[in-house]
């Protein structure tokens, strides 16, 4: 299931030119096939992991199943421009339900540190790779049957699923509804959050400006600082503040932050540079990006778990980290007249393996952090620090490459130099939020005192 939320999130991107033709959208209408979905997937992912803890995980994970798989039928079928805008963006509900629980439920079904860092393998491969996947997808889909089935193909997948989860699953109970239906906080933190991507996505749009954006996300800080407040002052909080006293959990979710927005936006600007400087169309640019995935798949499926139970995650996100870090120093310097050899394959499969060791690790010390009770918010809040990451992470590298991009031209640079120095300058950017989760992983971060057995202890 996470792996078709995560593939949906980009398998349309390569679709998008088709379907701007085919429907008839502007290209500013254009941005909301994807603005749309990711604005409700961000906004709802806290509160729907809080409604996980009170009703129950299975409950909330099979109505966002069910959802997300009625929605993606709903797109395939879209036949205007307005149709599926509304059926996106009724997808991010569907998968922000889904999504929100999936890391409670991985830490109830697997308690023992051995097989959970197996099973956190496992999910997050599909959220490393899931991105990289849905270019190669959308560039074959799109090129052989037609963009409606980059939506179509997640009815079967999601059927079947929805058929194996209430089969399977076992049911959860919640902790009721009478220990936190704050419907007050439920309408600030979601306003919140989903004016706050609003607010990053629109910068791309033709009519943003500075002064708008100022307010739009004067108003988005403003509202989560009223859920804040409330959340203190009331006797059954939405979210117990009390879960960001735990240093663990905290500095663990900014890592992620970091780290998805160092990683999303590499793979937005190096789709954008190996289309745009090296001239690959739709589907060779999607099977460019093959490396990265069966990398991801060999180290988070196979090695990454081993490792983890030997040294701790700690350990293991701090040798992630630096392995990406040395990629984006290594792609920044990437020419005009680039080598796929050279500068852009062997990249993707480095960084693969990076992400592939890191983004587990990372999400074992977040989830460490939190008791049981709090599993379904803790699986939520780092869902949203995945998708704060991803979504700040491509808006600010797109805008630097941008700008960057146009100075350059103003200089007089060649077209094919100015967009190459606007990327290189994204690397760069990216390399400095993986800088930062370095060093709050290595001061502030510890491992658990023992994986799957082994004791082990570590000093910073």
């Amino acid at each position: 299931m996470q792996l078709m939320i995560i593939l949906d999130g980009t398998v349309v991107t390569v679709a998008l030119p088709t379907i701007q033709a085919e429907l008839g959208f502007s290209q500013a209408g254009l941005a909301w096939v994807m603005n749309s979905y990711l604005i409700a997937f961000a906004g709802l992912l806290l509160l729907a992991g809080r409604i996980g803890d009170l009703i129950g995980s299975k409950r909330v994970f099979v109505a966002g199943l069910g959802l997300f798989t009625a929605a993606s039928l709903l797109c395939g079928v879209a036949g205007s421009a307005e149709v599926l805008i509304a059926g996106r963006f009724l997808q991010g509900v569907g998968g922000a339900l889904a999504s929100a629980v999936i890391l409670g439920m991985i830490v109830s079904l697997y308690p023992a540190p051995g097989e959970q860092a197996r099973a956190m393998g496992v999910y997050s491969f599909t959220a490393a790779s899931g991105a990289s996947i849905g270019l190669i997808f959308g560039g074959v889909i799109t090129q052989t049957i037609g963009w409606h089935w980059a939506f179509l193909i997640n009815v079967p997948i999601g059927v079947a699923s929805l058929a194996f989860a209430v089969r399977l699953l076992a049911r959860q109970p919640g902790l009721g509804l009478a220990n936190g239906a704050d419907v007050l906080g439920a309408v600030l933190v979601t306003a919140g959050l989903s004016l706050g991507v609003y607010t990053i996505v629109q910068t791309a749009e033709p009519q943003a400006t500075l002064t708008r954006t100022v307010v739009l996300a004067a108003a988005s800080l403003l509202l989560l600082a009223a859920f804040v407040v409330r959340q203190a002052r009331i006797k059954n909080p939405l979210l117990a503040l009390r879960i960001f006293r735990r240093r663990q959990l905290t500095v663990a979710n900014g890592v992620v932050v970091l780290l998805f927005a160092a990683g999303f936006g590499f793979q937005f600007t190096t789709a954008l540079y190996v289309q745009r400087v090296l001239g690959y169309d739709s589907l060779t640019t999607g099977l460019a990006f093959l490396p990265a995935p069966l990398m991801n798949g060999l180290m988070s499926l196979s090695l990454a778990p081993r490792l983890t139970v030997r040294f701790g995650p700690r350990k293991m996100l701090i040798a992630g980290l630096v392995v990406f870090l040395l990629v984006l120093l290594w792609i920044s310097r990437a020419p005009v007249d680039g080598s796929y050899v050279v500068n852009v394959g062997p990249v993707l499969a480095v960084m693969g393996a990076g992400i592939g060791v890191a983004i587990p690790a990372s999400i074992m010390l977040a989830m460490s952090g939190a008791d049981a009770g709090d599993a379904g918010l803790a699986s939520g809040l780092n869902n949203t620090a995945q998708q704060a990451g991803a979504a700040v992470g491509t808006a600010v590298l797109a805008a630097l490459a941008a700008s960057t991009t146009t100075s350059r031209l103003a200089e007089g640079a060649g077209g094919l130099l100015a967009l190459r120095d606007g990327y290189g300058a994204a690397w760069l950017a990216a390399a400095g939020f993986v800088l930062a989760a370095l060093l709050l992983s290595v001061s502030l971060l510890r491992s658990p005192a023992s994986v799957g057995g082994r004791e082990y202890v570590e000093r910073s």
